[in-house]
């Protein structure tokens, strides 16, 4: 155990995602070793991002304003819809220069052994989205190539063709490797896996 103020740091780090114990430490010390500015610095960003963010009240994009630029966009096509689990998907997908429609962010995939349920997910504002969606004919289903993606994959198709039947759904192709993340996938990667999307089938 270290000083007070040390631990401290040192245990609210470690409750970050993927960090563990010995990279909480090192991340506190790397940060006490900073001048003051640079440290206020973080914590203002810190800050502002837990003040200023919020979901985009179409798509659930993180955003600034009420919308997201994306959605803001009038240049972007409203006959896509490509449909991701987390807002750091869109990223990942953005960069491959790809695709130039809208996105909804569902907020997580499909886990009901850890208690995730289709409540829990954007997915009936995915389905209303549709219907409000007057130049929509294909939706895009990009999860990761787990098994948690494609049942979340399977129960998506399974609501749209219930209450859409005539929207085309399709899901990237299997260029990415299987278990693995959507936002660790080299661009080029999985800009092919974009391109060459395939209808989903019962």
């Amino acid at each position: 155990m270290y000083e007070g103020p040390v631990q401290r740091l040192i245990d609210e780090l470690g409750r970050l995602p993927g960090i563990g114990p010995k990279s909480a430490q090192r991340l506190a010390f790397h940060l006490l070793d900073q001048p003051t500015a640079e440290i206020e610095r973080l914590a203002d960003a810190i800050m502002a991002a837990g003040r200023d963010v919020h979901l985009c009240a179409q798509c659930h994009n993180v955003a600034e304003g009420q919308i997201c630029r994306i959605c803001a966009d009038t240049r972007r096509g409203d006959d896509v819809l490509c449909v991701v689990a987390e807002a750091r998907d869109i990223q990942a997908i953005e960069k491959t220069g790809e695709f130039r429609g809208r996105y909804h962010v569902l907020g997580g995939l499909l886990m009901p052994i850890n208690g995730i349920t289709p409540d829990q997910l954007h997915i009936d504002t995915l389905v209303q989205r549709i219907s409000q969606l007057s130049d929509l004919n294909e939706v895009v289903l990009a999860f990761s190539s787990t098994v948690d993606g494609e049942t979340t994959a399977n129960y998506v198709r399974q609501q749209i063709e219930r209450q859409h039947p005539g929207v085309r759904v399709t899901r990237i192709a299997s260029g990415l490797p299987v278990g693995g993340d959507l936002e660790y996938a080299d661009q080029v990667t999985l800009g092919r896996a974009f391109a060459g999307r395939t209808a989903m089938e019962n």
